[in-house]
């Protein structure tokens, strides 16, 4: 078996492109497996698995969650927000304390950027990165990639835009390192107060106007205002911001052309997208809900293959 070139997964720009090609290839097998009858594989039946969520979460828990029932893995559940962390106790001394309870791989959500990094420099276990800050998401923008590539075919050369609050998301981060190391032309498009000041110099294009970023696209990956991350404002209210950035039915059938639209949820229905865009049939965005348990199950599985 092919194995992945890292012993963690903290982020898209440690993977190469033979890491990424072998994750969505195992991926397909476990689509296949979560549509049988019988959706379980004893792949991981002897793993043991931390799920440690420092930061809510609903999508990416419940999907981590199902991918290692469906793996027949052991997993423990672990909350900060009923834990001794309220007490004081550091993150390293809590890992520590969970692995002692001889646990063999660690799925993670920290508000901290670097968090996962630093606690794989101390502890023997994998790794998963569930979401690092501001940082990275890298199983969300693996999940995109293979939503993708099964509409499209493929992801090189397609046309991907990324919309809204580029500034505060680590799902736009990982899904650039990932479309562009697959050979996709990425954009990025949104009010310039969030837009990075240096976005350009990741290879991406810069685009302000929503219309002619949508001519532009195959792909639009729509992403919501995080308002509980801003602690200024970053434009005046989310109703001047739909005016000008939300996606509805009437601009998209301007167009003329057709776009896949994607949102890694949750979705702020009649802000960044209308109802009638979200559930239309340009959108694969419960496709990709359904891609994330095959694609997460195919991460924790070759991980587990590299001890």
């Amino acid at each position: 078996m092919s194995q992945l070139s890292v012993k963690h997964l903290l982020g898209i720009k440690d993977l190469t492109l033979k890491d990424i090609e072998l994750i969505l290839e195992t991926a397909t097998q476990f689509k296949e497996v979560i549509n049988r009858p019988i959706k379980k594989v004893p792949s991981l039946r002897d793993v043991t698995i931390a799920n440690v969520f420092f930061e809510n979460s609903t999508r990416t828990r419940l999907s981590f969650e199902l991918a290692q029932k469906r793996l027949s893995a052991d997993t423990i559940n672990f909350s900060a927000a009923a834990s001794s962390v309220k007490k004081g106790e550091t993150l390293l001394d809590t890992v520590n304390n969970i692995l002692a309870m001889k646990v063999d791989m660690i799925v993670m959500r920290h508000a901290s950027v670097g968090a996962p990094h630093f606690l794989s420099k101390h502890i023997k276990a994998n790794i998963i990165n569930a979401g690092d800050g501001t940082h990275e998401h890298p199983t969300q923008a693996l999940l995109d990639s293979f939503s993708i590539k099964e509409k499209l075919g493929s992801v090189a050369g397609k046309k991907v835009c990324i919309f809204g609050d580029i500034l505060h998301s680590r799902v736009a981060l990982s899904n650039i390192f990932a479309l562009k190391k697959q050979g996709a032309e990425v954009m990025v498009c949104g009010p310039a107060t969030l837009i990075p000041k240096f976005i350009a110099d990741l290879g991406v294009k810069v685009e302000f106007d929503l219309r002619k970023a949508l001519l532009w696209c195959d792909v639009a990956n729509v992403l919501r205002i995080q308002l509980e991350r801003q602690t200024i404002k970053y434009f005046p209210t989310l109703r001047e911001y739909a005016q000008y950035y939300g996606i509805n039915k009437q601009l998209l059938d301007s167009l003329n052309k057709e776009i896949v639209i994607m949102h890694p949820g949750p979705i702020n229905r009649g802000v960044e997208l209308s109802s009638d865009v979200a559930d239309s049939g340009h959108s694969i965005i419960l496709d990709q809900v359904e891609n994330g348990v095959a694609v997460r199950m195919a991460v924790m599985y070759l991980l587990a293959g590299n001890k």
